[in-house]
């Protein structure tokens, strides 16, 4: 799949509201991350352990960078209560205080397959590939506008199949990770459903022209980009798995 930067070149009248919408929830039922063969193979439940651990700590660059491309999309915004509502993703991700959020959620993950705190903060492990794709992500919604960088977050319209998807394959397939581990993907399923009916809102509302509306989806289709580049380079990361 590629990963070039999202363009819009053709011209036209938009789309109607509803051809629009239809428009950006085909993307991710398209190309979404669900039909890489890595996942597919994770929720068939014929991962090692390794290579579950190996995509957990992948993962986590990921994960641990979602706070920074949401503040970055927070400061492209002049509305105080847009900020202070998309300010709750930040929130979601970092926690109120130390010991709550998604990452610390994601820590404990980690913990549940064996891999320590410290391991996973270290990022020693993190492959080339999986850091060019969170870096091409972040540095999207840097340098992109409000509505792309809004619109790449609508991959979340699948998180929460995927979600419900993968808890059931992890209770079925991988016991030896205690179901404390999977508090990541049972919060996810509600706030992922929330954020992308949020998201979807904004960007209906603010793609007004043809060029506006064709650039919303090549955001989208970037961002399924970026989740596929990153499993690709899980996929065919090392075999081994250091002790």
């Amino acid at each position: 799949m590629s990963t070039a930067a999202p363009t819009a070149t053709r011209t036209g009248g938009p789309w109607s509201p509803d051809e629009f919408t239809g428009r950006l929830r085909a993307v991710p039922a398209e190309r979404y991350h669900d039909r890489h063969p890595f996942n597919v193979r994770m929720h068939e439940g014929t991962l090692e352990p390794g290579e579950l651990r190996r995509w957990i700590i992948n993962r986590f660059h990921y994960q641990r960078h979602i706070p920074v491309k949401d503040a970055l999309i927070l400061a492209k915004f002049d509305d105080s209560s847009l900020r202070r509502s998309w300010l709750r993703r930040i929130q979601d991700h970092d926690g109120l205080v130390e010991g709550e959020g998604g990452i610390e959620r994601w820590l404990r993950l980690g913990e549940a397959a064996g891999i320590d705190r410290a391991r996973l903060r270290s990022g020693t492990e993190v492959l080339p590939g999986v850091r060019l794709a969170v870096d091409g992500y972040v540095n999207f919604c840097r340098l992109g506008s409000p509505l792309e960088a809004v619109a790449a977050s609508l991959t979340e319209l699948a998180a929460p199949g995927i979600m419900r998807t993968r808890i059931e394959a992890f209770e079925l397939h991988y016991r030896w990770i205690g179901a404390d581990g999977l508090s990541y993907f049972r919060d996810r399923i509600g706030q992922g459903g929330r954020d992308s009916e949020e998201a979807l809102g904004l960007v209906i509302a603010w793609a007004t022209t043809r060029r506006e509306q064709e650039a919303a989806v090549a955001a989208l289709r970037f961002k399924c980009d970026v989740l596929w580049s990153l499993l690709d380079a899980i996929d065919h990361g090392p075999a081994g798995e250091r002790p």
